[in-house]
Formats: structure tokens, sequence, C-alpha cells
């Protein structure tokens, strides 16, 4: 106990718990399950990690974000494609957080009922790096990976802080945050689909100033001085992913008729979306390589695919060998 400024008995607040290592548990002799406490969410976060190839010295780092999902229960990079075996062999460092389902892996103005309490880009631009790249013995450089919903967050985390990321992938990711098109995206996302109780809870009111402040079309000269890469695809279902014989649909892991039914008008959305902020890049003289797919839905094969096409950009801008 302690005397107040007016002698009134008070109670010493405990020190907030920093940002820091709570465990590790090893996968195998590259792979690690490491939980990590965020400050700003006040509980400890799964990074999923693999290390780089060849540690003979510091390598950069790639931090891999899932989509809606958020990468429990089959619903991320590791179940849905081949990333892991893929990306085993590179000379790079590969961090995954778990958790964020249809959080925009944003900071929310306020708890939501079923989603939580949710402080994403505060805990992935501000206290995550240090801590892992500490562990990992990283050499500071980084590049951000996101799909579908987390390719929207991935662009507005470097938007939030220019220079911090070397590198900036958007897998299928709609760009446009604060029209009336792309907020009904982000409730669809958040309500319909993740169960939040209020869209408003995130950005809050739609009029207001923070929907703007965190579209990316908007906001894409923030965007000058990092390497984009942008992919969609056209929304039209084609072979060898839109079919029975995609390992996905094999493995019963999604229904093929839902695959086309949902995944073919939402990726043409966000085709448009992606088309937009290539154009608004190229009207500011930003460049930015986009991959505009003739064919494909919104699904885990495509996504696949861009890993694996976007892997020599992304390892160019962050000094990783290619091959």
């Amino acid at each position: 106990m302690v005397a107040g400024p007016c002698g009134a008995a008070g109670v010493v607040a405990a020190a907030p718990m920093p940002a820091g290592v709570v465990s590790v548990a090893a996968v195998n002799d590259r792979q690690q399950n490491v939980m990590v406490f965020s400050p700003a969410m006040n509980r400890p976060i799964l990074i999923q990690v693999i290390r780089a190839a060849d540690r003979s010295r510091s390598r950069p780092t790639m931090y891999l974000l899932n989509g809606s999902g958020g990468g429990p229960n089959d619903s991320g990079w590791d179940a849905q494609t081949d990333a892991v075996s893929f990306l085993r062999g590179k000379d790079i460092n590969v961090v995954t957080p778990v958790g964020g389902a249809n959080s925009y892996y944003t900071d929310w103005v306020a708890d939501d009922p079923v989603l939580g309490h949710n402080k994403w880009q505060t805990f992935l631009n501000e206290e995550l790096p240090p801590v892992i790249e500490k562990f990992l013995g990283a050499n500071g450089t980084r590049t951000l990976v996101g799909v579908s919903m987390s390719g929207t967050s991935v662009l507005n985390m470097a938007i939030a802080k220019p220079g911090f990321w070397r590198s900036v992938a958007s897998y299928s990711g709609c760009a446009q945050t604060s029209d009336p098109i792309g907020q009904e995206y982000v409730r669809l996302t958040v309500e319909n689909w993740g169960g939040g109780r209020s869209v408003e809870n995130m950005w809050g009111p739609r009029t207001g100033p923070l929907w703007r402040a965190n579209d990316p079309l908007v906001n894409a000269d923030r965007l000058r001085g990092t390497a984009i890469y942008l992919s969609t695809g056209s929304g039209v279902a084609a072979a060898p992913h839109d079919t029975p014989n995609d390992r996905r649909v094999r493995e019963g892991r999604i229904p093929l008729p839902v695959q086309i039914l949902f995944g073919q008008p939402i990726e043409a959305a966000i085709r448009q979306c992606t088309v937009n902020l290539a154009n608004r890049l190229r009207g500011l003289g930003i460049p930015a390589v986009f991959y505009d797919r003739p064919v494909g839905t919104h699904s885990w094969g495509y996504w696949e695919d861009d890993l694996h096409h976007s892997w020599p950009f992304l390892a160019g801008s962050v000094g990783a060998r290619i091959n």
C-alpha cells in the first residue's frame, strides 16, 4: 500500500507484461510453434515458425498471414497449400500468426462480444517483429504477405508504417474499404461470415474517419518506396483448381459447388478492387507488379500458385536467394 497525493491509501498497479516469447514447442528440426505475448491484446498468440534453410548467417523474414479463417482447424496456409514444403527450402524465416479470424488484422475501436479484443495491427507492426526476429536471429529485412481478408490488411500495415516492410504481397485482397461496395464486403466478412456483432466495433461508424484511414486505395500514396505485388483472378472457374482433381476438393476441405458458387462472384468483385488499386498506383507513379490471372475463383489453389509466382519478386526485395 502506498499513500496517494491526498494521503489516501491505494494499490500499486502491476507493471504490464512486455511483449516476449512465452513458450516454444518444436515441430521438427526447422519448424516451431512459438507463443508470443501481446500486451495490446493481453494474451499470448501462437506463431508458426519455419527457420531459414541456411542459418550460417542472419536471414530475412517473411510474415505470411492467413485469411479470414485465421489459421486454426485447417483454415490456413499450412493445411490448404504447399507453403511449408515450398518455403522450407528457402533462405528466409517464415512467421505465421494463428488467430484473428475475421478481424482484418487491424486495431478495433471496441471489443466485439463474439470476435473479442483485437489489436492486431499493433501486434504485427510493433510488438511481434522485434521479439520474433531476435528469437530467429533475423537480419531485420522483412516482407509481408496476405491473402483474401489479410490481403487488405497487409496493404494497410505497410501504409501505417512506411519503410518498415521492404515488400508487400496481396493475393485476392480488396483494396477498397470506405466506399459503399467496399464497406459492404467488409461487413459481410466481419458479421455474416465471422459472426461478429457489429462491423462498427472495428472502425467505428461507417461515416467516421477510420474507414478512410484504413482504405488502401485512398492512402495508396503512402505505399511509395515499398515493393508491391498484387494478384487476382477473373472469377472464371477453371482447371485444375476448380475441378474434382484439385487436392483440396479431393480431400474434402471444401465442396466444389461451394467453391464455385461463392468463389466466382467474390473473386470477380475483388478483381475490380485490385484493378482500381493498380491504376491508382500507376497514376501516382508507384511501381507495382500486378499478376492479373485470366481465370480463377476465390480459393486456396490459386493462392498457392500466387505464392510460387511471387516468390522471385519477394526474394529479390529482401535479398534472399531465389532457389
